[in-house]
């Protein structure tokens, strides 16, 4: 039998141990469920080459997440070797994700605005194609109101220049893209961009 001043100690570190562990377990659920109360949104976008867009929207305050893929086409599962035929449909697009309470849909569209060019039909910097054109997928009566009233305010601004061809159109499905393609000019810190912040293009 175990002295009882041994068995006491052991008896008060296994008490302390649980309590560490209860209050770890607490700690948890509370992060879990302040997790859970945040309240994200989605916009789809397309401007041109994903790399770029993806890059810099996710440096935005308010984005959780950003995923390049494809959307508005008309083959299901679409790889990237499909899209460049410009036959199947579909734009390279950006799926942000982002918290409303930090960021507005309409300023989202807003920063779209300054770092691609809206005035250029299905092209833009040296990519040409129905695959990189100016486009807004509208998930809701909601963001589609917002983009037909944030591209009138554009064209009332003059900013740039010529008018907006901006396709708003309702999103039906978005494929992410392959793995190389996310994060892309992370992993490849030189690669090809066209994209960048405009700030006389403010409106």
């Amino acid at each position: 039998m175990l002295p009882f001043k041994t068995l006491l100690s052991i008896l008060c570190f296994l008490f302390m141990i649980g309590n560490v562990m209860a209050q770890s377990i607490s700690k948890n659920e509370s992060t879990d469920k302040m997790t859970q109360n945040i309240h994200n949104e989605v916009a789809v976008l397309s401007g041109g080459c994903f790399w770029g867009m993806e890059h810099l929207f996710s440096a935005v305050d308010g984005v959780n997440n950003v995923t390049v893929g494809y959307t508005g086409g008309n083959l299901d599962n679409p790889t990237y070797h499909d899209i460049t035929t410009g036959k199947t449909g579909h734009a390279e697009a950006i799926q942000v994700t982002y918290n409303p309470d930090k960021i507005t849909y309409e300023n989202i569209l807003k920063y779209f605005f300054k770092i691609h060019d809206p005035t250029t039909l299905n092209k833009q910097g040296n990519d040409t194609g129905t695959q990189y054109r100016s486009a807004i997928f509208y998930n809701s009566i909601e963001q589609k109101n917002i983009a037909y009233n944030v591209i009138a305010a554009g064209n009332r601004s003059g900013v740039f220049g010529k008018p907006i061809v901006t396709q708003i159109i309702a999103l039906e499905k978005f494929y992410p893209a392959e793995d190389y393609h996310q994060d892309y000019l992370d992993k490849n810190p030189y690669g090809y961009t066209c994209h960048r912040v405009r700030e006389e293009w403010s409106f």
